[in-house]
């Protein structure tokens, strides 16, 4: 069941009694792995953003030193994935859906006296969410510190190995989730369907963009044929190990700085 979550670390191995006796709950840090079910492109499985936050998230628990005390949820597979409502294979949740069952699971781990999460969301689709429900819970038990974070955005070595191009375009399937999925999953990759298609008819010369401080709503079959958006062609396992080695180093800080986190008082 843990998958790539050391199993020491996987919070459905403990029993009830286990987390009765825990000392000092208020400080230990549980995180919320969430992806999505959803098209990737004709090269790579549809669990993609869901074995990116697992795959990252166990790397770091490998490397976090023993005395932080952290575990790992069950990972949310299904997300909000109605811009890529046009592909099959794609299994998608309301928001409205997405915010009771992760404001329920929060809530679940508050009863059990724990007052820190990470909601470490995956899919790009979905930050939004994330947002909503980490100030709501807050709102309603403001002891409790919960993380809306994405898994991408900590410290890591993207842009030493991706174009700028990729870097800006390259968002769905691209090289660095190619890239890393050859190194958590190789044989569900298909390079020999990899393709290179960028977001198509985007406006130009404008301040309305696809993913910029104006963006405009969008589809994914709108953009792309093929469902990638982005370079899979050049990705590499030897990117992958480097991705997956350096964002999960940034999660391993991440999860130290929770872990010393006090929330503000006045």
């Amino acid at each position: 069941m843990h998958s790539f979550i050391p199993p020491q670390r996987f919070f459905p191995y403990l029993s009830w009694t286990d987390i009765d006796s825990m000392e000092d709950k208020e400080n230990m840090v549980i995180v919320q792995p969430i992806g999505a079910i959803e098209q990737h492109g004709p090269h790579l499985p549809i669990a993609v953003d869901a074995a990116i936050s697992l795959g990252v998230l166990g790397k770091a628990l490998e490397k976090l030193p023993p005395e932080i005390p952290c575990y790992a949820l069950p990972c949310l597979y299904y997300g909000k994935s109605n811009e890529h409502w046009g592909f099959p294979g794609t299994i998608t949740l309301s928001a409205n859906t997405l915010i009771s069952v992760i404001s329920e699971v929060a809530q679940s781990i508050y009863r059990s006296g724990f007052r820190k999460l990470i909601l470490m969301n995956s899919h790009g689709g979905q930050p939004q969410i994330m947002d909503i429900v980490a100030r709501d819970i807050h709102q309603k038990y403001q002891d409790f510190s919960l993380f809306p974070f994405f898994t991408w955005r900590v410290p890591n070595i993207a842009k030493e190995l991706l174009t700028p191009q990729e870097l800006e375009y390259g968002i769905h399937a691209g090289d660095a989730e190619t890239s890393i999925i050859l190194a958590l999953l190789p044989d569900q990759v298909k390079m020999s369907q990899a393709v290179k298609e960028y977001p198509q008819g985007l406006p130009e010369d404008s301040l309305v963009s696809m993913e910029g401080k104006l963006p405009f709503a969008w589809l994914t079959k709108e953009l792309s044929k093929s469902g990638v958006m982005g370079d899979a062609t050049v990705a590499s396992k030897e990117k992958g190990d480097r991705l997956l080695a350096s964002v999960s180093d940034g999660w391993v800080q991440v999860i130290k700085d929770v872990y010393s986190f006090r929330q503000p008082y006045l």
